[in-house]
């Protein structure tokens, strides 16, 4: 095979190349594919690795390697280098949807998490007249009339005693701010 890479360096020898490429074309086609290339590109790859060989025969030194190993890292190079140009980022399909999403980041989440677990322990500590306030302010939604008419209380009462809750929350959760 180096007989024939230096009839191609030195004369341009038609028929060196026409046999190292019967020799070399299917193997090299076969080596890409078993790197993941589609046929279609390890086709192409195949051509474009032999006529490299036809263009860069002078290159080729028997100290360095035999023919085979030379061929081979020309073909390894193409493949990196179209490796490198294919466009890893694929867009989204048309019928996709192309809202940005709403669940929290990470930290965010578990902020909110420890957040949530600091309130719930301090709504624990408050008494249960203000606990039941704030529970049917909040959770169930209701206006400080509503809770009045609902507890039978006052609403100077309600407000008084969601003032108290609001106060403690407020103190307790302070470095949260």
């Amino acid at each position: 095979m180096a007989d024939l890479l230096r009839r191609v360096a030195v004369n341009g020898d038609v028929d060196a190349f026409r046999a190292l490429f019967r020799a070399y074309a299917p193997r090299v086609k076969s080596y890409m594919l078993r790197q993941g290339a589609d046929s279609a590109t390890a086709e192409e790859l195949s051509q474009e690795t032999l006529l490299t060989v036809w263009r860069k025969a002078g290159l080729y030194s028997g100290e360095k390697g035999s023919a085979t190993t030379w061929i081979f890292t020309i073909a390894r190079n193409l493949r990196i280098d179209r490796l490198r140009k294919e466009v890893a980022w694929q867009p989204l399909p048309e019928d996709g949807p192309e809202e940005a999403s709403t669940d929290l980041a990470p930290d965010e989440e578990l902020s909110e998490r420890e957040r949530g677990e600091r309130v719930r322990s301090v709504m624990a500590e408050l008494p249960p007249e203000q606990t039941e306030v704030v529970t049917l302010a909040f959770i169930e939604g209701l206006s400080h009339s509503e809770i009045a008419a609902r507890l039978d209380l006052p609403l100077g009462t309600v407000k008084s005693r969601m003032r108290l809750a609001y106060q403690k929350i407020r103190d307790a959760l302070e470095d949260l701010r």
